[in-house]
């Protein structure tokens, strides 16, 4: 079917079962609707359908393979790889209800919802999510796996998956838990959306007071000695804190203070759910290490502020690739590595090169954990370049191959299902053991990949 082409039987016979809203090329709402957050995916799908509920989603399902259309799904965007060029785009944003259990502690959230939905919901009972970025979807994040501000005491936010709501390749709306279903629901936790669509989810939260939250610059020109400080006074970090080091340049902006537009720094990144004075005097070396800081944004907050003030507003649509490379340790010859490329004298065209410190509970498994992640690794390297112009891609492409390339003798070859901007490498996020599982999971509930549109993991 041509990718701008669509039967109006097909057409007929989805808003005959469908409640929410379909749009087709040429309708106004369509050119916005088919786009997801990352500009550098440009779908043409034939047919966009805005669910409102579980049957939209299985009427979308079960149209799609009647017509053999390739079906794609998509709420903020934000995990969007692969275009659904001449298919059904599902889009999930207006499924959004969120409902706390204070007493349980547990948070419901269908399929569009945000975090910062989550967040806004729970925090009047002192509780919070395993969230990350407040305006990145529930979802996409927690099936993914899931690494936020919380992970290193409480884990992943697939760990805390309690049940899923999901509808299945043949259109069946099904309950999955560790009782009902359990090889599909240990799949999910972390396997992505090859199983299932999910129309709900039913995760832990957990009791937060106040915390040290924020991020502060400093002199590039320390960015040798902040790493190397950072890489053996990280291993002794209490899992409470979590931090991160980035190299990083400012836009060229007017939200940018002037002396600072368009100038690399060094930044630190720490939440702790603690005192000032106890972080503080734990991260001293670390502050130490590099130097004075040109702007302090380190406070005492409650959650809901902490992912606000450490992320900043949520970013407009761009052009956007990343990488991740994940190490166990972090030898002298990768730190040259970095500095090279985004210290003071280098000429990188990314904005960030984030080293990031992982461990605590996300390596300490319950016995039913799911399949998420790399749980030995220690750290990981993440660079990310959002650019506005499309003839930027071939330069960005080629120096983050480059970068990897030079970081690859020292990374142990594994990634992170959130992070990795290549879906042709969906493999290299899990152990060859949960693959190879996840493949057989994937044979029995999806065995001809009708949810192929994604990180894909064909079946067996």
């Amino acid at each position: 079917m041509a990718s701008q082409e669509v039967d109006d039987g097909i057409v007929r016979a989805l808003r005959g079962a469908f409640g929410g809203a379909v749009h087709l090329p040429g309708d106004v709402p369509y050119a916005a609707e088919r786009l997801p957050w990352n500009r550098r995916i440009d779908p043409r799908p034939v047919i966009v359908a805005e669910a409102t509920g579980p049957k939209d989603v299985q009427a979308a399902i079960r149209v799609a393979r009647e017509h053999e259309l390739p079906f794609g799904v998509q709420s903020t965007g934000h995990g969007t790889l692969v275009p659904s060029d001449g298919g059904l785009l599902l889009r999930t944003s207006r499924m959004a209800a969120v409902e706390v259990d204070a007493e349980r502690r547990t948070a419901r959230a269908a399929t569009g919802a945000l975090w910062s939905d989550v967040i806004a919901a729970a925090a009047p009972f002192g509780l919070a999510p395993l969230s990350g970025t407040p305006s990145v979807g529930v979802t996409g994040y927690t099936l993914g796996g899931g690494i936020g501000w919380l992970s290193r005491k409480y884990g992943f936010a697939s760990d805390s998956l309690l049940r899923a709501e999901v509808v299945t390749s043949d259109g069946e709306l099904r309950t999955v838990d560790a009782e009902e279903n359990p090889d599909l629901f240990w799949a999910m936790r972390g396997g992505s959306g090859n199983f299932a669509i999910a129309s709900s989810l039913e995760f832990r939260l957990y009791p937060v007071g106040q915390v040290y939250a924020g991020y502060s610059l400093y002199d590039i020109t320390r960015a040798r000695e902040a790493l190397a400080c950072y890489r053996d006074w990280a291993l002794e970090e209490p899992d409470e804190m979590n931090t991160a080091i980035t190299l990083m340049s400012l836009p060229d902006a007017p939200m940018i203070p002037e002396p600072m537009r368009g100038k690399r720094f060094l930044s630190i990144r720490v939440f702790h759910e603690g005192t000032a004075e106890d972080a503080e005097q734990r991260l001293r070396p670390l502050f130490d290490a590099a130097g004075p800081p040109l702007m302090n944004g380190f406070a005492v907050m409650d959650f809901a502020a902490s992912g606000v003030e450490m992320t900043g507003p949520p970013p407009p649509p761009v052009l956007a690739r990343q990488q991740i490379e994940l190490f166990r340790e972090m030898p002298d010859g990768l730190l040259d590595i970095l500095v090279e490329a985004a210290g003071p004298e280098g000429d990188s065209p990314v904005n960030a090169i984030e080293v990031r410190h992982w461990g605590g509970a996300m390596e300490r498994p319950g016995p039913d954990a799911g399949p998420a992640a790399h749980r030995d690794a220690p750290f990981s390297i993440i660079a990310t370049a959002m650019y506005g112009v499309p003839d930027m891609d071939p330069v960005i492409a080629s120096y983050i191959h480059q970068l990897s390339a030079k970081m690859g003798p020292y990374s142990t070859g594994g990634s992170f299902l959130n992070f990795l901007g290549d879906p042709a490498k969906a493999d290299t996020a899990f152990t060859a053991e949960n693959y190879a599982r996840l493949r057989q999971v994937k044979r029995t509930w999806d065995p001809d990949n009708f949810f192929h549109l994604n990180h894909n993991i064909p079946p067996a």
